[in-house]
């Protein structure tokens, strides 16, 4: 491949940093995969890169789009590891990080403790000045105790600020004026703003949001600069990209502003990949599968679109994470793909807890040292371990065998749970496997049930490293009916970095019945938004004709904590389109609570504006078809074990690079690839579609789960 022009998404994993290039003619593409540097994952991204262009004979200015999607804003929260920050509030509001919210988690645990405030108490500064909901100034700002702010973030040596003055989301101006003097004081010290970073109501999310933003923008901003300082001295023309957590992307440029919208980054591009193969497929309704080294990430996608969430936690300790986990991280308020992440990946650890039960994760070996197997120091018995003992790795060829995995460590590693709980090495390496499954089955169950939806409706589309392993015994359990995994999925989430358009959320906070809303003040509200998101689109080169726009508004009943965002119909906003925005409020409710109440009166919360910029979409390359020609597609055989009650079984080992287009795969089968395997089960079959997908469903669609 020497290619006039190509597209490359760069994907940092927890343990692996994924590269896929991509031909713009002929829509061919090339992965390569590269250990994580969690020390400085710059290196990762530079050394993936590199090695992917000298493997497809480009050069740097062949590049015409370039997508990252990064765990740096992540990591730095999880591993403590921000920024010094100093915290400017009105009087009376010092505390507000530290009292957050009346809510305990685990209300019987009296161990438990709340995650640390990310400014210390001392660096919270009260000021004078105070507005009220209207926005009216009641005490107008006092320059003097800004000043004094200033002085005292001087001596401490902060490295950024974050500015949340009092119902700042309706009347931003002494905001402004704080951060102006800020900027002038504090030379080189970064200041986020709440009217900028969350301009909604709910004093303690706004807050804690713009903390966030303050917390990590050094070191997101410093490592952008490190990777953007390389690819200038390379000779890069093309715009860096960072996927953003609500399954678009943004110029570099803005992530350094406002890094808070890419702490979801991985995920979303996931989620945002398991919709465009669902289309490709014609599967509208699909349920996300990413399981990585470290971690399982589900999400759903319905009618072709990804669902979302307006808050989140970031932080969070909880064994199995849902990104509506409440008091247990740092509550955030921004557009996420909705997902639930677990601690159950390729590298999660097998341990046995104090009343003799066997457990993983979430600990994770992670890249370094890795898994048993690796031979990298690793002793402690991972996911990847117990695959590789019950046959459904082949250890001379992980990574296409670039990196041999020994079957010798591994045992010896799972020994010691084995001996703990009076088990063969082989027993418990299934009971690994089966209570990380159970653990992803509770997940999906928490994307798919508890939000009202039937998982047997959606396809179940798996990818990341580990997610074919997987998918065939989940999608057994929840009688799903058709799982797809996709060509190269160890690396689907760079590719997804690939697929997904510009995005830009526009929000503001409007609390009113909706029967006695000003809608001509909604629709200036709204047409504000587009002609703010159409400038920033333009200054991102976006085609006018590839720019769309669209409405929604946050609902709830009058008197309910929690609103839900439902999507209005283009045009303008009028009186005769309110019945059917209220019909349509009820039905989602009912769906989302099994419940609802048409008699009571809805209140409008937020308007809300999502702005695309429409990337034009790579088309995959075709595979040829089978038509009945004879290809040596059978790389060999070995003993796989499925069922541990049933032993080991002679299983069948394709290459999937041998598969065409209409071919069929009689389970019990491994098909493998250079960065995933795939595990069809007894009594399944696989069918690969044009673009490389494998379809597997069951021979027998009335056959008991096992």
């Amino acid at each position: 491949m020497s290619p006039t022009k190509c597209r490359v998404g760069i994907d940092t994993g927890g343990t692996f940093t994924d590269c896929v290039t991509m031909d713009e003619d002929t829509g061919e593409f090339f992965i390569e995969k590269v250990p994580s540097t969690p020390s400085d994952p710059s290196l990762s991204f530079s050394g993936v890169l590199s090695r992917a262009l000298g493997a497809v004979h480009a050069k740097i200015e062949d590049v015409s789009f370039l997508v990252h999607g990064t765990t740096v804003a992540t990591n730095c929260i999880i591993e403590g590891k921000t920024a010094k920050c100093g915290f400017v509030t009105t009087r009376g509001f010092r505390d507000i990080l530290e009292i957050a919210r009346q809510i305990k988690p685990e209300p019987y645990n009296i161990f438990f403790e709340k995650p640390r405030s990310l400014v210390s108490r001392k660096l919270c500064v009260e000021i004078e000045e105070r507005l009220d909901y209207e926005g009216k100034v009641i005490s107008p700002l006092n320059p003097i105790t800004v000043l004094e702010a200033a002085n005292r973030f001087r001596s401490q040596g902060v490295e950024s600020v974050a500015i949340c003055l009092l119902h700042s989301y309706v009347n931003p101006k002494h905001e402004r004026l704080v951060q102006a003097m800020l900027l002038k004081e504090l030379p080189g010290v970064y200041v986020s703003v709440s009217a900028d970073v969350c301009p909604e109501f709910r004093e303690y999310f706004r807050a804690s949001t713009t903390v966030v933003n303050a917390a990590i923008v050094p070191i997101v901003a410093g490592y952008l600069d490190r990777i953007e300082s390389r690819l200038a001295d390379w000779g890069l023309r093309a715009q860096l990209c960072v996927m953003q957590s609500n399954g678009g992307v943004y110029t570099s440029e803005i992530a350094r502003r406002h890094p808070v919208h890419l702490i979801e980054s991985g995920p979303a591009a996931g989620v945002t990949v398991a919709a465009y193969i669902g289309g490709l497929t014609g599967s509208r309704n699909v349920i996300s599968l990413d399981i990585g080294g470290t971690t399982a990430k589900v999400g759903l996608i319905l009618d072709g679109r990804p669902k979302f969430s307006t808050e989140f936690e970031v932080g969070s300790k909880a064994v199995g994470r849902s990104l509506h986990a409440k008091a247990t991280g740092y509550p955030i308020k921004s557009s996420v793909i909705d997902l639930v992440e677990i601690g159950a990946g390729g590298g999660s650890i097998g341990w046995v807890d104090s009343g003799g039960a066997l457990r993983v994760g979430p600990q994770s070996a992670g890249a370094e040292p890795g898994p048993a197997c690796y031979a990298k120091g690793g002793t402690s018995p991972t996911l990847t371990d117990a695959n590789l003992i019950l046959g459904r790795l082949n250890p001379d060829f992980f990574l296409g065998g670039e990196m041999k995995l020994s079957i010798e460590k591994a045992s010896q590693a799972v020994e010691k749970l084995a001996s703990v709980l009076n088990l063969s090495v082989t027993e418990a390496a299934a009971g690994m496997v089966e209570i990380a499954n159970a653990n992803m089955i509770d997940a999906l169950r928490l994307v798919s049930i508890q939000r009202g939806f039937d998982p047997r409706e959606f396809a179940l589309v798996a990818f990341g490293g580990a997610g074919p392993l997987h998918a065939n015994a989940l999608a057994q359990e929840l009688s799903i009916s058709e799982v797809i995994i996709p060509l190269s999925p160890g690396v689907s989430s760079a590719l997804g970095l690939l697929v997904a358009d510009l995005k830009h959320d526009f929000v503001r906070t409007y609390i009113k019945p909706i029967d006695e809303a000003d809608l001509n003040f909604v629709e200036s509200a709204f047409q504000e938004f587009e002609r703010e998101s159409r400038e920033l689109l333009n200054r991102e080169n976006v085609p006018s004709d590839r720019q769309s726009f669209s409405r929604e508004l946050d609902l709830r009943y009058s008197g309910q904590s929690f609103e839900l965002t439902i999507r209005l119909d283009s045009g303008p906003i009028e009186a005769e389109h309110l019945a059917s925005l209220k019909q349509r409020f009820h039905k989602f409710h009912e769906i989302t609570y099994g419940h609802s109440a048409p008699a009571e009166s809805i209140e409008i919360v937020n308007l809300r504006v999502r702005a695309h910029g429409i990337i034009p979409k790579p088309k995959l390359k075709l595979l040829a078809r089978a038509n009945g020609r004879t290809r040596n597609i059978l790389k060999g055989e070995r003993k796989v074990c499925f069922l541990v009650n049933e032993g080991f079984v002679t299983t069948p080992v394709l290459d999937r690079y041998q598969l065409r287009a209409d071919d069929r795969i009689a389970g019990p089968a491994i098909v493998e690839e250079l960065d995933s395997t795939t595990v069809i089960y007894p009594g399944y079959q696989g069918r690969t579609d044009e673009f490389g997908s494998i379809h597997i469903s069951s021979e027998d669609p009335s056959r008991p789960k096992a």
